[in-house]
């Protein structure tokens, strides 16, 4: 096929194909039927993502690369922040946004093995393991229902002398109380993390000004795993407008390089072989410094190349979200002496990431969610509902030390027994919607 073609008619010829078959094999919607069973979160794409994807692979270059550099500026535009670093999940974004806290190039303001960093155990496992993998010790506070994040009037007990920073996430689209948090971080000295992975176009209202959550904050993280918001398959984003913190998260990202050459590029800087670093000869090959004890957690340009895709389609996946939000409550309302509905944060306009339901007194959770899920309906546990209860916390539950708990955690352990969510993603239609509250009446009526 392509012996007469030159490199470029060939990759166009191989891409027009790639898009034939995306469409052909991908884009063809199966009509929906009744009966057929109702993810809480799906891939939703077209051709666009495949080309990006076989485009990238064609140049082979597989790491870092051209469509990182635009996804990272692209991204990072969309947010209105000046930095954003691409890592390979969600989980990794929050490692490296509590590791750069820790680098002695922040001083006072470091983080040390033994500081304290407010949290909540209402949540995700990797917004907490950071801390406790550092030696640091997480400080739990509940959280609110139906708001489902952190209680802030707990905030001021919950600080000692040895606290450095809260990091906290934005629970499945809906902000937390970014004013009053902001406000205690900022009259204390402490860093600001949000982890935004579950709340990607959320929106919050502070000081007259609407912010996407993530941006509020010293520093935020997000997911692109498959149920996400949006998807690269694996992969994160780390982004800040702290220039000496993108600074550490960029070392922190590679390997802990002083170096800050492009991946394939040397002497970026013009200096490679005339510092001194350390006890280290003078002129050793700057890019063999190490100033931070860190990671390789970048991702492919593939998986990059595929983000750049997504986040076209960006602004209508929120806007689908909200629709299909918006739709469940309306058709669960008349439930409210069965279930606890989600409310949003004051102040904010969630971008969200799925609809959380509460059992009332008297109902049992278990039951409910065995009948929806037996009539085709997914279900999902607020995470690890109490994280403290789980296995990996014996050890420490056992010995009473590594963390704190700050007053009774009886709205977190409530969720743990009572609470689950079901989907909301942009590729749900009104059927789809109709038919989960169908279902979530007949579970209780």
């Amino acid at each position: 096929m392509f012996e007469n073609m030159n490199e470029e008619e060939a990759r166009r010829e191989i891409l027009k194909q790639v898009s034939e078959y995306a469409k052909k094999y991908h884009c063809e919607k199966r009509e929906y039927n009744d009966g057929d069973r109702i993810p809480y979160a799906s891939r939703v794409y077209d051709e666009k993502e495949m080309l990006n994807l076989v485009d990238s692979s064609l140049e082979f270059w597989l790491t870092a690369g051209r469509y990182t550099d635009k996804f990272e500026k692209e991204f990072a535009g969309y947010l209105g922040v000046k930095f954003a670093s691409v890592v390979n999940s969600g989980s990794s974004a929050n490692l490296i946004a509590f590791m750069a806290l820790t680098s002695p190039l922040l001083g006072e303001r470091r983080v040390k093995r033994g500081d304290e960093i407010i949290t909540v155990a209402a949540g995700f496992p990797t917004t907490v393991a950071p801390v406790i993998q550092y030696g640091a010790v997480p400080v739990f506070v509940d959280v609110t229902i139906p708001q489902y994040n952190i209680d802030v009037t707990k905030l001021e007990e919950a600080y000692s002398e040895k606290t450095k920073a809260v990091m906290i996430a934005h629970t499945l689209g809906n902000p937390f109380n970014l004013k009053a948090v902001k406000e205690f971080c900022d009259s204390h000295g402490l860093w600001l993390v949000e982890d935004n992975c579950d709340a990607l176009g959320s929106v919050y209202t502070i000081n007259g000004e609407d912010k996407l959550t993530g941006t509020i904050g010293d520093i935020g993280t997000s997911s692109f795993y498959p149920p996400h918001h949006m998807t690269m398959g694996e992969g994160g984003a780390v982004y800040t407008d702290n220039p000496l913190l993108n600074r550490i998260i960029r070392s922190m990202r590679d390997w802990g390089r002083d170096c800050i050459c492009p991946p394939g590029q040397d002497n970026f800087c013009g200096h490679r072989y005339d510092g001194q670093y350390g006890e280290l000869p003078a002129g050793y090959d700057h890019k063999y410094v190490y100033s931070h004890l860190g990671y390789n957690l970048k991702a492919t340009d593939m998986q990059a190349a595929v983000g750049c895709a997504q986040l076209e389609k960006f602004p209508s996946f929120v806007k689908r979200r909200r629709e299909n939000f918006a739709m469940l409550y309306e058709g669960l309302k008349d439930l409210e002496d069965k279930f606890i509905l989600p409310e949003a944060a004051e102040n904010s306009k969630p971008s969200w990431f799925g609809f959380l339901i509460t059992v009332r007194e008297g109902l049992s959770r278990n039951e409910i969610v065995r009948r929806v899920e037996a009539d085709g309906v997914q279900t999902r546990m607020l995470f690890s509902g109490n994280l403290l209860k789980h296995p990996c916390f014996n050890e420490m539950r056992e010995a009473k030390t590594g963390y704190r708990v700050v007053g009774g955690l009886e709205n977190t352990d409530r969720i743990m027994n009572d609470t689950f969510w079901i989907g909301v993603y942009p590729g749900m239609d009104e059927k789809r919607i109709n038919r989960m509250i169908r279902v979530l009446h007949d579970a209780v009526l």
